[in-house]
This record gives structure tokens, sequence and C-alpha cells, in this order.
């Protein structure tokens, strides 16, 4: 692996993994502290008619990726905070409501782009400079964004009724949270694809929750596990040819199998 560093596609995919693995672990914390994985597997599904109009315009698919799944995230929270709808059935609806645009202006798309199954599963040859600076800035804006609201997403995450109760902003909170989670999703798409982007979401963070309670520690562990996961897993992509997505996910199961019955065995001794 470390002679593979020679090539700039590889260092590509390096800084991609390390971009997307502060992304996930910021984000992903509270995706799994607030029970909203599934709303999140959807803005991330979403995300393909963004990177089908991106390709269908002539521009970057992540920037178009970036809008499109901006406006998704709000309108799914809207219309889940302030109607009666179901919110599996709104979520499932702008769900496939992107998918559908994102398969119908690739095929629209004027000369050659690439292959939906890229953005579906992850293909880290293609990472450019231009999207590791695009990764670059939507991290810096997600870090801002949760250094100025920490409070406000410590509330949201763990006791909302209280917050309203005190007049807190719940409901901004909350869509700027949906925000966020869109950016990461645009930040990871690259890496892992919109099919995968939830394991990255939601693995590292789920494992480290095995060792802490902790907001901040979990964050800062969620981090480590992602860049660990995408490491080895842009490993095997190099030796073996492999989906870049699919083989995160083989790195990042495992870890977290073995984060859960570490746990147990601890929580058996202190019995």
């Amino acid at each position: 692996m470390i002679e593979a560093l020679q090539y700039d596609f590889v260092r590509n995919a390096l800084l991609a993994g390390l971009l997307a693995s502060v992304a996930c672990g910021v984000i992903g914390t509270y995706v799994v502290v607030k029970k909203i994985v599934f709303m999140s597997g959807g803005i991330s599904h979403a995300s393909l008619g963004g990177i089908g109009i991106g390709q269908f315009l002539g521009i970057n698919p992540l920037l178009g990726a970036f809008f499109y799944t901006l406006a998704s995230a709000i309108g799914m929270g809207v219309v889940v905070r302030r109607t009666k709808l179901p919110e599996d059935v709104t979520i499932g609806a702008l769900w496939v409501l992107g998918m559908a645009l994102g398969v119908i202006f690739h095929d629209l798309a004027p000369g050659t782009v690439p292959g939906l199954p890229s953005y579906l599963f992850g293909d880290l040859s293609l990472t450019s400079s231009s999207d590791l600076i695009l990764m670059a800035a939507l991290d810096a804006v997600i870090i801002l964004t949760v250094s100025l609201l920490y409070k406000e997403f410590l509330i949201l995450s763990f006791d909302e009724e209280f917050g309203e109760s005190v007049g807190a902003p719940m409901e901004k909170s909350y869509l700027v949270l949906l925000c966020l989670i869109a950016l990461s999703v645009v930040v990871m798409v690259r890496v892992m694809g919109v099919i995968l982007v939830i394991a990255l979401l939601a693995l590292p963070v789920a494992t480290g929750w095995q060792f802490t309670h902790s907001l901040k520690k979990l964050m800062l562990f969620s981090i480590l596990l992602g860049l660990i996961s995408t490491t080895l897993g842009i490993g095997l992509w190099y030796e073996f040819n492999l989906a870049s997505g699919p083989a995160i996910v083989l790195v990042s199961i495992p870890l977290f199998a073995l984060s859960f019955l570490f746990a147990r065995l601890r929580r058996r001794r202190v019995e």
C-alpha cells in the first residue's frame, strides 16, 4: 500500500476518506443519538437527483448534489414537522423522487458522463482536486455550525420537549441539523456512494458508543474509527480492485461487532 502513494488518485482517495471521516464523525453522532438514521438514508438517496442534474447541466455533480440535497433535507424536515403525513411515507416519497430524477437527468445528459453506479457504490478513482476542495469547504461549514449551535443540538438530541418548553428554537435547530446531514452526504458520496453513505454515518458512531457516552468524545472517537475504516477499505479497494464503498463496509462491520463483544465482556466482568 505504501508504494501506491506515488499515484495521485490514491492520495486523493485517502484525503477524501479523511474528509468524509470528519463529517461522519461529527454529524453521525447526532444521527445516531437523535435516532434519525432512516431520515439520513432518505437524504442520501435523494442526493442522486442532484448528481443527475449536475451531469445534465455540465457542472461538478457534487455541486449539483449540494443544492438538491439541501433542498430535499429542508423539504423533508418541514413536511415531517408541520403536516400530519406519516414520516416514513414523506421520506420514502422524496427518496424515490431523487433517485428517479437522478436516472432521468443522467440519461438526458449530453456527452459522456460517469455512470450512476460510480455514485451509487462509490468510485474513489474519480476523486478530483475540485472534489477535495468542495469536501474540505463543506467540512469547515459543518464544524463551524456545530461549534456555534452545540448547546441547541445537545438539547435537540436528548430532550427536545424541554427545549420547546423553555422557548428554544427546536424546529430551526432540527432543520439546520438536517442541512448538515445533507452536507455530510455530499462529502461522503464519492467515498461511499449514495447507497452506503449511511454506513459511514452510523457504524463508527455505533462502535464508539460502546466505550463512551460523552458527545464530544464520541465525535472524536467516531472520526478516528471512520479514518481507520476508510483507510483500510481503500487498501482493499486498491489491492483487490473492489468497489470502495462496500470495501469500507467490510472493515466497518467487523469493528462494530468486535466493539459490541468487547463491551459485553467488560460489563460481565464488572457484574
